[in-house]
């Protein structure tokens, strides 16, 4: 059962994958297409019916397989994204690329693996949802706000973190409702806003055209936000080795900083890989602050039994 699980949870990355891919490619063709636009889309559509697939193909090796090799696996998601993005684009993928992203990867596998058992029947009430959410929005604005204004591909990075923290916050309310006792109506209606929000707000980070930069920033801002959410509400327990926690989420902070001074323009005029200047201040901050701030929390996406990437396609 556990080869079973380990197949079903690579082939969800690469459904997962190949849906991130295809939206990329599609908010990069109009940089200014909102949401709405893009569900208008039959690629776009197609996508997203992708990523739901691999969601769905994750959560099924998950009920035949044990956590701690179904998790890691879904980490693989970005080392498949990256190439499928190039030839969607007509170009190569390049090494450096390619190693920065084993970098993401090894690092949030990592984190994974130091995943504390869950504790049953989550609670949060009102007060602590409605904190959480503000917090959230305002992490949020506060990377929204200097996008514009940020060296290439600075903006990627950024608008992908906001989305991030927007997907943790949403992982937590998705949490509360599987596994408390009860029907939390009102969880239910206010899960939408964070989840929509989030996913405009990748979309515009996509639409940047460095796929690579996005699609790895909102990787690692999702999980840590929702551990640190789980910590910090849901009383959940820290890693039994937050030393080597922390050091897995210096990793993968550092592959993306990396994949960032490595960026390739990915929109569709983008054939051939180019060099950028080092990122603005601002883009670093943004990816290696995330850890700093979470990573006495560093355990992994997978506190949830729901992992946070699934919440919505992405």
């Amino acid at each position: 059962m556990t080869a079973l699980a380990a197949g079903l949870a690579l082939l969800g990355s690469l459904f997962f994958a190949t849906g991130a891919a295809l939206q990329q490619y599609e908010a990069a063709r109009s940089p200014g297409a909102g949401l709405g636009a893009l569900l208008r889309r039959p690629r776009w559509l197609l996508a997203a019916a992708s990523m739901t697939a691999g969601g769905a193909l994750h959560i099924g090796a998950l009920r035949v397989g044990p956590l701690t090799v179904v998790q890691p696996m879904g980490v693989a998601a970005l080392l498949f994204a990256l190439p499928i993005a190039a030839a969607l684009h007509g170009r190569r993928v390049a090494r450096a690329e390619i190693a920065a992203a084993g970098m993401v990867a090894a690092g949030l596998a990592g984190i994974v693996l130091l995943v504390p058992a869950a504790v049953p029947s989550p609670a949060l009430d009102g007060a602590e949802a409605g904190v959480m959410l503000a917090a959230a929005a305002l992490t949020a604005l506060a990377c929204r706000a200097p996008a514009a204004r940020a060296a290439d591909p600075g903006p990627a990075a950024l608008l992908a973190v906001a989305a991030g923290v927007l997907y943790g916050s949403a992982a937590t309310l998705v949490r509360v409702l599987a596994e408390a006792p009860g029907l939390n109506l009102w969880l239910l209606a206010v899960v939408p806003f964070p989840a929509v929000a989030a996913l405009a707000l990748l979309q515009r980070a996509y639409a940047c055209g460095h796929f690579g930069v996005a699609f790895a920033s909102v990787q690692l801002a999702d999980p840590l936000t929702a551990v640190a959410c789980g910590a910090l509400l849901l009383g959940e327990p820290l890693p039994a080795s937050p030393a080597v926690a922390t050091a897995a989420g210096l990793l993968a902070a550092a592959g993306t900083v990396a994949l960032a001074r490595t960026a390739t323009g990915a929109g569709p005029g983008a054939t051939t890989p180019r060099a950028t200047t080092p990122l603005a201040t601002t883009a670093e901050t943004a990816v290696t602050g995330m850890v700093s701030t979470s990573a006495a929390s560093a355990a992994a996406t997978a506190s949830m039994r729901t992992p946070p990437r699934e919440i919505g396609a992405r």
